[in-house]
């Protein structure tokens, strides 16, 4: 790209100005060869203009057609959807090729800030058609809860190619089909107007909020005083039956994306309680999905399309302790991602996140040690004692920093002990095979083979006594 050695300027989208060889580019891109020797005016004219192609993405092709490769910095998320379609129009497939495992590779590298769905969402507004780009980012989205993507991150346009590219495809998923149908609606009813999305919003929550309202529900039955909560439920109850805002509207934009939705993978409490009140989903789609749960049951399929993730890739936001599911002398410091013990004696705290599918890695850091610190994870199907240790309950099972594992009367040596402050602790949970490890000192420890007892929804746990602090993150490799 410079002057003095160049005998042609090529006049970009943006009106910048790059200038090149004319014999070099001819003789390796067929594409510039026809148009720089095709005995039109661009054959003697020292000047030609390429109103498709930004200069960002131009450079990346001078670069590919002069040297044969990229530096490592040359793309980024700001130029790799340009720098694609560049590559497409100088027919340049191995840049392409290049491209998508650059992004590949960026996303893997970072899963934590997973930008897929806007690259996805940017591909589809310059293309109906389909390509390797797309599919590699839809691969990608796939494995983000939807239910932990912002709405409108992932426009319509992407949603709806999202949604064709993974019907009946058996890839990594992570996304259940009830919050895939949550997501959907209310990117829909925000295209609409902001007051058609609360609205909706507030009818429609996630699976997560009807797990924490079931668990409230089941301590309201231990209480005999909750007269006043009846009736603010039945309040409730009487506003949600209003119809929503903007129904028809987003009935008749929400239609073409139903059909991409597997409604009989949603349990028939929900189909009934939740989505068929809306009126937003053809009465003939709800029908067949009920009649079909009636015929094979509420469970013959699993509610998650496709296949588990080989690896659940957690945010940071995912990694917190739950506000509502802790002892009484538990505090929840740094936005929920730690807690600190202020009782002698120990006590409980559970983490936001719920394991049913797939593998799943995350790290314990002892901040602060106590005399006893248990680490492991706890059944979502049964109540467990906040207020008293884990270990001596049946459905935990935990790892202390005697290395000595606990769950319920069955107490044995699994590892050395960890005690000392900024210890970290990586758990391996494998809910596929139901099985679960430890990382302790750097060293991965063996499966943990008499715990052949765990049940099919966990959530991590740690069990505390003061001064004991505890921080949960996603799993870090060490490089």
């Amino acid at each position: 790209n410079n002057p003095k050695y160049s005998d042609i300027e090529i006049i970009c989208e943006d009106k910048k100005k790059l200038y090149g060889s004319r014999a070099i580019l001819a003789a390796r891109s067929e594409i510039f060869d026809k148009l720089l020797y095709n005995g039109m005016k661009e054959s003697f004219e020292k000047e030609i203009s390429l109103p498709e192609i930004n200069s960002f993405a131009m450079n990346i092709i001078l670069e590919y057609i002069y040297t044969g490769k990229l530096q490592e910095d040359s793309l980024n998320k700001d130029n790799t959807i340009e720098a694609f379609f560049a590559a497409d129009y100088f027919n340049l497939p191995e840049l392409q090729k290049f491209i998508v495992e650059n992004v590949k590779e960026n996303l893997e590298k970072n899963y934590t800030d997973n930008y897929s769905p806007e690259l996805l969402s940017r591909v589809r507004e310059k293309t109906n058609g389909d390509n390797i780009l797309l599919n590699s980012l839809a691969d990608s989205v796939a494995v983000i809860p939807l239910n932990n993507l912002e709405i409108g991150r992932l426009s319509i346009a992407g949603l709806k190619y999202f949604l064709e590219y993974i019907h009946q495809k058996e890839i990594p998923f992570a996304t259940t089909e009830y919050e895939i149908f949550r997501y959907s609606a209310l990117l829909t009813a925000k295209q609409i107007s902001y007051d058609a999305f609360t609205d909706l919003e507030k009818r429609l929550p996630t699976l997560k909020k009807m797990r924490d309202i079931s668990d409230d529900d089941d301590d309201d039955d231990d209480d005999d005083d909750d007269d006043d909560d009846n009736d603010d439920d039945d309040d409730k109850d009487k506003d949600d039956d209003s119809p929503i805002i903007e129904k028809d509207r987003i009935a008749e934009e929400f239609e073409p994306l139903t059909k991409y939705i597997d409604f009989r993978r949603i349990d028939g409490k929900i189909l009934n309680d939740i989505i068929d009140p809306l009126e937003i989903v053809p009465m003939k789609t709800l029908y067949n999905a009920t009649k079909y749960q009636a015929k094979h049951g509420n469970s013959s399929l699993s509610d998650i399309r496709g296949i588990s993730p080989s690896l659940y890739r957690f945010t940071e936001s995912d990694c917190v302790w739950n506000e509502s599911f802790h002892g009484s002398l538990i505090s929840l410091l740094d936005g929920g991602k730690v807690a600190e013990a202020s009782s002698s004696e120990l006590q409980n705290v559970r983490a936001n996140i719920l394991c049913c599918k797939g593998v799943y890695e995350w790290d314990i850091i002892i901040e602060k040690y106590c005399v006893f610190t248990w680490i492991g994870v706890c059944s979502a199907e049964s109540k467990l004692d906040y207020e008293s240790f884990a270990g001596s309950q049946s459905n935990a099972w935990i790892l202390g920093s005697s290395g000595e594992c606990r769950n319920g009367q069955d107490t044995f040596k699994y590892c050395s002990s960890f005690a000392g402050n900024y210890q970290t602790v990586t758990v391996h949970l494998d809910m596929t095979q139901k099985t679960i490890a430890f990382t302790v000192k750097g060293e991965r420890q063996s499966e943990v083979l008499k715990w052949n007892n765990l049940p099919s929804k966990l959530y991590p746990i740690v069990s505390i006594c003061e001064p004991g602090r505890i921080r949960i993150q996603p799993h870090k490799n060490k490089c």
